[in-house]
Formats: structure tokens, sequence, C-alpha cells
């Protein structure tokens, strides 16, 4: 007999969320996971909680709040003698933010019965998981009927810029800067580098992006990518298209990066660099080789469309298999395996997952660009509508921006919705839930808003499509 019914390797927003809806169902579960916290002591939440989506978030708000009160609360009237920034106690919110998170999961985990093991998990065949625990003591080994892979993934280092936990650093470093640097570089324009080089911007950094496209941000909407490029730029944040690292040398004080673009070889010299060049799933160090698991291309687990892999009663989610890697995605694969595990039949509809960038103004968008419907010779319709016009956005200080709303030609079906502005990480869950049940545009456009709201843009765009907005 099985020590239990599922065990999950990983305590991330995949892993957890499954062992809770596991436990739900009435499931013998336990939880593997090794992570460490800043004060050495086991906590759960994976990167997400503890070094990515909440931690981020958290200073992206306090550098939010700084940014308002140093270039926006004068014109509300409201006068301060002095601005200053500390950014000790900020990191210190941060962490608050953190800890009450990861508490959090613990408490649930209690809740229901889900035994939390503390170690480093590999896979020995059968079924079977050796755990190798914090420090000194033996490792154990534990069956189960089940196992759900959940190991998520790390940032990606470029060999001619290594991290070195000072000069050059990856999303976990540049979380924890102890004081906002003079110079920083930025090496990727994706969701975290963009992230990341908003918040220090906003804190008063001189920030450098390079992106090695030609284009920014090619793969959503680009008339969106570039009005959030525009935006960006007059923030202060230097982005630069179709750069190639030719070199980077740190010493004690500084980073030097040489760069080659259509105009030839620059040079920047930097306090900080950020590499934010991308992710890969941690499936090295799990047995794979030793229980004959399938991993493809990169390094991502290969499962079916219900995340089976090769091996009988091992399933694998989130960011370790293909797919975005977003911690909403594994959470819904992960509540997805747990109720097959239990005989049920659910779905993870990949089509209407959202994409969320926290900048200020936010980027948000699902479904499908406009470059790709016309890649895929798709005719439809498209109606927009800007902040600048939104009542609320204006009286709130946060115009800048629009809603764009994609439809089928002949059906009315949206297809895709675009949002850069305020808030844009919660109206498009609107989208989400229209798309979900096959709503049209005019379905939107026949939906009563409050006003005055931001979700009256999305009620705009909407008429856009057919030609009757309102207010534009």
């Amino acid at each position: 007999m099985a020590d239990y019914d599922v065990i999950i390797l990983g305590g991330g927003p995949g892993g957890y969320v499954a062992a809770i809806r596991c436990a739900q169902l009435g499931l013998n579960t336990a939880c593997i996971d090794d992570r460490l916290d800043p004060r050495g002591e086991p906590v759960l939440g994976g990167v997400c909680l503890n070094v990515g989506c909440i931690p981020s978030k958290a200073l992206l708000d306090s550098s939010h709040h700084y940014h308002r009160a140093q270039h926006e609360f004068a014109d509300h009237g409201i006068r301060l003698e002095s601005l200053g920034i500390d950014i000790a106690t900020m990191m210190r919110r941060k962490q608050r933010v953190v800890d009450g998170l990861t508490g959090g999961i613990s408490m649930l985990f209690m809740k229901h019965k889900v035994q939390w093991i503390k170690g480093r998990g590999t896979l020995t065949g059968d079924r079977r998981v050796q755990v190798s625990p914090h420090g000194s003591g033996d490792a154990q080994e534990f069956s189960a009927d089940n196992i759900i892979i959940a190991t998520g993934s790390t940032p990606v280092e470029l060999d001619i810029a290594p991290f070195d936990g000072k000069r050059i650093v990856d999303s976990t470093g540049a979380l924890s800067f102890d004081e906002v640097p003079k110079r920083l570089g930025v090496i990727g324009g994706g969701v975290v580098g963009l992230e990341l080089g908003s918040l220090w911007s906003r804190l008063g950094a001189k920030v450098s992006v390079l992106v090695r496209s030609e284009r920014f941000m090619r793969n959503i909407d680009q008339q969106m990518a570039g009005l959030a490029r525009k935006e960006f730029e007059q923030q202060g944040m230097n982005i630069l298209l179709g750069a190639k690292l030719v070199s980077v040398k740190a010493t004690a004080r500084q980073v030097a990066v040489v760069y080659r673009d259509a105009d030839g070889e620059h040079k920047l010299t930097l306090d900080r660099l950020l590499v934010a060049a991308g992710r890969k799933p941690n499936s090295d160090n799990i047995g794979a080789d030793v229980v004959g698991l399938a991993i493809g291309r990169r390094g991502f687990i290969d499962v079916d469309a219900e995340c089976r892999t090769n091996l009988p009663g091992v399933y694998a989610i989130g960011d370790v298999v293909r797919g975005p890697m977003l911690a909403h995605k594994a959470s819904e694969e992960g509540v997805a395996v747990a109720e097959r595990i239990a005989g049920q039949k659910p779905e993870v509809n990949y089509d209407v997952m959202p994409f969320v960038v926290y900048t200020w103004p936010e980027l948000a968008w699902v479904g499908a660009s406009a470059e790709q419907l016309q890649a895929d010779g798709v005719a439809f319709n498209s109606g927009v509508f800007p902040f600048s016009s939104n009542g609320r956005a204006r009286a709130g200080g946060d115009a800048s921006g629009l809603v764009k709303i994609l439809s089928d030609a002949a059906s009315d079906r949206i297809l895709g919705v675009h949002i850069f502005g305020p808030n844009a990480s919660e109206l498009i869950s609107e989208a989400v839930v229209a798309m979900e049940f096959a709503a049209s545009a005019e379905d939107l456009a026949r939906i009563v808003h409050a006003h005055p709201t931001l979700s009256e843009a999305m009620h705009e765009a909407a008429m856009a499509v057919d030609g009757r907005s309102l207010h534009s």
C-alpha cells in the first residue's frame, strides 16, 4: 500500500494549489519542497510568492506611491516640504507581505491536512520519491499512487554576463538592492525586465533596457507595444532596440557593457546589471534520467493535453511543461490534475489565458493580436477607446493608454482584447469571462457598466467595434 494517494514535488503556485485541491477531494496528499526563506527557514510558495510575483508587486506599489508623490501630488494640491525614500523600510514591508502570504499557505496545509515534507525530492522509480532533508539527517523514501511534478523554473544565465550576486544579478537580486542604483542596465525587454526596470526607474535610477529584437515586445499587439514604449520612454527609461551584447565586464564598483546595433558599437557604464533573458524549467536533478521521464526541447517535461507524462501515474504542471510561464496557468493546471486524479474531467482553456505586465500604466491582454489574426488570414473588426476620454481615468490623473477589442468580422465573436492603461490587470478579467462564454463584442456593448468607472473604456471599445462609440 502506498504512503500517499498523491505526492507533489514543489510548493509554488502550481504545487501548493494542487495539494490543497487534492486534499479537498479526499486524497491523502503530501507536498515536498526544499525552499528556504532569507532566515534559512523552510517556506512554501515557490518563486512566485518568495522572489517573484508578490515581492515585485509590493515594491512596484511602493515605487508607484513615491513617483506619484514626486510628480503628481502637487497637481492635486498636496504639498510636501521634503520627500525622501528609505529602501531598508521598503524592503522590510516587502518581506512582511511575503511572510504573511507564505505563512497563510502553511496554515491552509494544516487546515486541509496536507503533509508538508521539507527537503529536496527526486524520483526513484515505481512512483516513489526520495527526500533529502535540509542539513544533516538521512534521506527518506515515500510512495504514492500519483505524483505531480511542479518544480517551476529559474532565470536563464548568460555566458557573457554570469551572475555574481553583486553587480550582475538575476530577478531575485534586483528585488533586494540596498540602495537605488544611479545607473541600471536591463538585459531583456520582456515582462520581468520591464517590471523591474520600471520599479527602479520610478525610484530614481537611470534605466537602460537592451532588447535584442528590432521590435519592442514583438509578441504582443504592436499598437499596444508602441504606446507602451512611448510611455516608458517619457517616464525616463531608455529602450535600446536591436542591441546585441559584445562584452560585459564587472568590477568592484561598476559594470561595463558593450553592445552593437545598426549604428555600430556603444558602451554603457552601469552600477548594476539585471539579466532578464528568460527562464528555464527546473527539470534537472529530479531523477528524470533514472526513471526514464521524457524531457523534450529546452528541458521541458513532455506531457499530453492533460499534463500526463510518459510515466504511469506521473503528471507535470506549470513552468516545467509547455505553455506560458504564468503562476495562474500553473495553478489552473494543478487544480485540473487534482480533479483528474479524483475521476473528474476538467479542462483548462489555454486560448483565454490572460497576460499582464505590471508597469504603470499596466499592460494586459488575452487572445489574439491584430498581427496574429492578419497572419492567419482571419477577417476581423477592431474597436478602440482611449482612457483620455474616460471620466474616471481623467479624474484620477491616469489617462494614458487605451482598450482595443478585436472581433470576428462574420460572427462578431471576441477574438482578442488588449489594454494599456490604469488597472489593466483587473479590467482584463471582464474580457476573459466574455471570451470563455464565447461572447460577441455586441454582448459587451449591451452590458450596463457603472459610471464613472475605468470599465466604461471596455464598454466604449466594444461599441467602437461597430463604429458607435459615444465618447470618442
